[in-house]
């Protein structure tokens, strides 16, 4: 037999009631929801910022890297609206390596899904608790948004799953903000169809039942650059492509038109360091055009302790990524600052 099922898994209502989200969370996250809703629609002006690891590997590290944002967060509060990215299922292009924490809680041992949801919402809730900042990460696989819907703040739709049917409808059922990236290929009319379906009505079946969404007016573009067919990287956050994308918006007549820039992946070739540029770059755009400005609501930027990346392995460094390179602490605070002057 080439599939084992090899053990049932708790439901999402009876993961959520042996590891409840506490009451003052609860309250956290209705007004981060609101919040961030309202700069997605315009009626908040400020700018969204989403940054952290690639990967959210080890609870205390992130953690500390959260309890940091909200020191930064206290500060910039009149400008910026940080929401910490803690992505807890990583997309691997071929299907090898670390796969995150809801499959590896611990990334030197064995797979064990039961202990990584636990260990997932483990490090969400704790990093609620300490910061009062409520997270984005990245909904890999449709069918677990019931173990995340009441602790999340924002889902990211990844470059190779946004043209699945199953993530596109499912998304129509999300009450938060749900960001849907270009594919690989740098298609905008993928991407802006995948925001089509995602803010419609939808009936299909899902986890063994037949049911109905509302759709998502909160679904938005994220641009992540693209590859061309040598696979080099083409980035598409200049302010030319900026344009295209608000001329796109109007022609198919989206609600909320709004998109956020992703300075990593494709854009900067996994250059970390060159996000620094690209974030700057992206809002000496939107200051110089408001067309762009009513259009990109934040910034992606991948951050963690630690400059750079690492393999796994019995010594690893505390704080620094295991899957993409990221900006270190000192170069993230600093650009932070800086955005907040610019915005």
């Amino acid at each position: 037999m080439s599939m084992e099922f090899m053990k049932k898994l708790p439901t999402p209502a009876e993961i959520r009631e042996e590891f409840p989200m506490p009451e003052e969370c609860v309250k956290v996250k209705h007004d981060r929801d609101r919040q961030i809703t309202d700069i997605m629609t315009g009626k908040d002006k400020r700018f969204l910022l989403i940054i952290g690891p690639c990967s959210a590997d080890n609870e205390d590290a992130v953690c500390d890297y959260v309890n940091r944002l909200r020191r930064v967060q206290e500060k910039i509060k009149e400008k910026i609206l940080i929401v910490p990215r803690i992505y807890t299922n990583k997309p691997r292009t071929t299907g090898e390596g670390y796969k995150g924490i809801v499959h590896q809680p611990d990334p030197e041992g064995k797979p064990d899904f039961y202990k990584g949801i636990m260990a997932m919402r483990k490090m969400h809730i704790r990093a609620i608790k300490e910061s009062g900042l409520t997270a984005a990460d990245e909904m890999l696989y449709p069918d677990n948004w019931g173990y995340v819907e009441d602790i999340l703040s924002y889902v990211a739709i990844g470059a190779r799953s946004v043209e699945d049917q199953q993530h596109r409808i499912v998304v129509s059922g999300f009450d938060v903000a749900s960001g849907m990236k270009n594919p690989t290929s740098g298609d905008l009319s993928v991407m802006l169809n995948s925001i089509v379906a995602a803010q419609d009505p939808h009936t299909f079946t899902y986890r063994g039942y037949e049911v109905k969404t509302s759709g998502n007016p909160l679904a938005h573009a994220i641009l992540r650059g693209s590859v061309n067919k040598h696979g080099n990287p083409i980035p598409n956050y200049h302010y030319e492509d900026l344009e295209l994308l608000f001329q796109k918006y109007y022609e198919r007549n989206l609600k909320n038109p709004a998109c956020i820039v992703d300075t990593n992946h494709s854009n900067s070739g996994k250059k970390y360091n060159e996000q620094i540029r690209i974030a700057k770059e992206v809002i000496h755009s939107r200051n110089h055009n408001k067309d762009i400005r009513s259009l990109v609501k934040g910034l992606m930027i991948e951050s963690y302790i630690e400059p750079g990346n690492q393999k796994i392995s019995d010594h690893m460094t505390y704080g620094q990524s295991i899957t993409d390179p990221c900006l270190g602490w000192n170069a993230s605070e600093k650009l932070m600052y800086e955005l907040a002057e610019l915005v």
